[in-house]
């Protein structure tokens, strides 16, 4: 094999190692967002949004359809209506850190995209 091939396929496989750890990285920090918004949920919102409905206001639930219909379908927009509230749901600005109101947001997300 000529040299200049070598090094090329050498580089190559440089890079897919890079990558492939990298991506590896990836995976544990967004599981471990679900898992800490998953505890955040229950302990501050599933007294009024259990399994993703609402007992409050029965039609704005937190399944994927009503998030999209009432264009709270992004983490941007959940996370405003947790730190400012909204109608009868109370800012949870200062009770909730920005950190947890984005792994509550994710969890969100998540569990509406498999139906809860």
């Amino acid at each position: 094999m000529p040299k200049f091939l070598s090094r090329v396929l050498a580089i190559v496989c440089l890079l897919f190692v890079l990558i492939t750890f990298n991506l590896s990285l990836i995976a544990p920090a967004q599981a471990a967002d679900l898992v800490a918004g998953a505890g955040i949920f229950t302990a501050n919102c599933a007294g009024c949004h259990l399994g993703g409905r609402n007992v409050i206001m029965a039609a704005k639930t937190l399944q994927k359809d009503a998030l999209e219909k009432y264009e709270m379908n992004s983490l941007e927009a959940i996370v405003k209506q947790i730190s400012q509230g909204k109608n009868a749901m109370p800012a949870f600005t200062g009770r909730l850190t920005p950190e947890q109101s984005q792994n509550v947001a994710a969890y969100v997300l998540d569990k509406s995209e498999k139906g809860w």
